[in-house]
């Protein structure tokens, strides 16, 4: 905002196009369909470059349309795209506890594990086995409370090719096909499109 730059203003545009097009759009919410809170997490390794920090996103689903997402900044600088994905997975892991916790206020109370989806296989075998400590002890320890979560039976890190990847919509800038099925998935369609298959 200090020194904006030509770039700077062309993404602004850029922005602006999409939320001018997209005006009509919302999440779609469907009855009868099994009520089942699933995560997704997802995040880009060094996406900023001028401080070379990582972007996290996860979104959650409870049946049908995603109801809560993030796309936040990662606070440190990771050192790998397995450290940037863990930290990732700790953020949407405090999001899946909180949900629980709310869900559990309104009567609906889990007993299983909530899935949370993961692309990277090291991330997942850091936070599963602790004699990954060596290699992980850098990380800041208010990560690692996600083998807490995982012993206690709060969430289930699950892997989950980067195709299916729903979270990879708030990482990273995507290709329009891309970016537009990802869209589709989390529930996101136009009004136009539901008035149509209404008619």
């Amino acid at each position: 905002m200090h020194c904006p730059s030509i770039k700077h203003l062309g993404t602004a545009r850029r922005i602006l196009r999409y939320v001018q097009g997209t005006v009509d759009y919302g999440i779609k919410y469907e009855k009868g369909n099994a009520a089942l809170l699933i995560g997704f997490c997802d995040s880009d390794w060094s996406g900023d470059e001028d401080d070379m920090k990582s972007t996290s996103g996860y979104a959650f689903s409870f049946g049908s349309g995603a109801f809560s997402w993030a796309s936040v900044k990662q606070q440190s600088v990771a050192l790998s795209t397995a450290e940037a994905e863990y930290m990732s997975a700790s953020e949407a892991t405090t999001q899946a506890t909180w949900l629980r916790f709310v869900l559990h206020d309104f009567g609906e109370e889990l007993i299983e594990p909530t899935p949370l989806m993961c692309d990277n296989t090291s991330a997942i075998a850091m936070s599963k086995n602790p004699v990954f400590h060596q290699r992980s002890k850098h990380i800041k320890r208010k990560f690692h409370f996600i083998r807490d979560a995982i012993q206690e039976g709060t969430i289930d890190l699950q892997y989950c090719k980067s195709e299916e990847q729903l979270a990879d919509i708030f990482t990273k800038a995507l290709a329009k096909d891309r970016f537009c099925a990802l869209r589709d998935k989390l529930g996101v369609i136009s009004v136009k499109t539901l008035e149509g298959s209404v008619s």
